[in-house]
């Protein structure tokens, strides 16, 4: 398979969970993947033992996304050994739900940083790399930008601002050949959900029985969508916001 067949892309936040599905993905359509992490060294190199034992290339980087330095390290690493850029996935992000009296200058930076500012500082380095050629973006964003959660005020608002982003670049971009859109998962099934205790609670049955197509997603139902938008299958596609969520409506 080669949809993707000889295309360098960035994944951020790629160690594990959506983002290292996405690499993963990439990898066997054909894509050389740079494999971005912020502290999951071990994780990040199991995703790329995974890929270059399939016979793909891949490589991983660390990187801060929400540090303009570790963003520069991160796109110089990539400029160095692969030469150039097609296409930058910004799936690195964090989410803390917590009762508004419970809310810290702290908490809302780190959110805010990691899951727009650092998008941002990507997407503005991606453009060297991506040259006259043009690029892609794809801004993993969440179900929740749309349908905020109770306790979830700052988590939503970010994805929300994200998806602002995708729009307003779609825009900004007119003329470069760069695309942009946006994956918006509804619950999905990962390391970080599970540890959280949400996967077997009653919470993540009451989504499920909200869901039509009746399942938690799972990492790989993201990473098919975002091959979808890297290839050139979507070439007509930009400035959109995709559900990918089993069809879910409310809590």
């Amino acid at each position: 398979m080669s949809k993707l067949k000889n295309k360098v892309a960035i994944v951020t936040g790629a160690s594990k969970g959506i983002g290292a599905s996405i690499a993963r993905y990439f990898a066997a359509e054909g894509a050389k993947v740079v494999v971005n992490y912020a502290s999951g060294k071990e994780d990040a190199e199991k995703v790329v033992k995974t890929i270059t034992d399939n016979g793909g290339t891949a490589i991983p980087v660390q990187g801060d996304v929400a540090k303009a330095a570790d963003i520069a390290r991160l796109f110089e690493e990539t400029k160095n050994v692969f030469g150039t850029l097609d296409i930058l996935v910004n799936n690195a992000g964090i989410y803390q739900y917590q009762p508004i009296e419970q809310l810290s200058e702290a908490s809302f930076h780190q959110q805010f940083n990691i899951n727009v500012l650092g998008s941002l500082l990507a997407i503005q380095a991606s453009l060297k790399l991506f040259g006259d050629k043009g690029g892609n973006i794809i801004n993993i964003s969440s179900e929740a930008g749309k349908t905020p959660l109770p306790t979830g005020s700052v988590y939503s608002a970010t994805k929300a601002a994200l998806d602002a982003v995708t729009i307003a670049l779609s825009k900004e971009f007119s003329g470069k050949n760069i695309r942009i859109n946006s994956i918006l998962p509804g619950i999905v099934e990962t390391e970080g959900s599970r540890s959280a205790g949400f996967i077997g609670s009653g919470a993540e049955a009451k989504f499920v029985a909200n869901t039509p197509l009746g399942r938690t997603g799972q990492p790989e139902d993201i990473a098919k969508v975002a091959v979808f938008l890297a290839s050139d299958e979507s070439a007509w596609i930009t400035g959109e916001k995709i559900s990918v969520s089993g069809g879910i409506y409310g809590i």
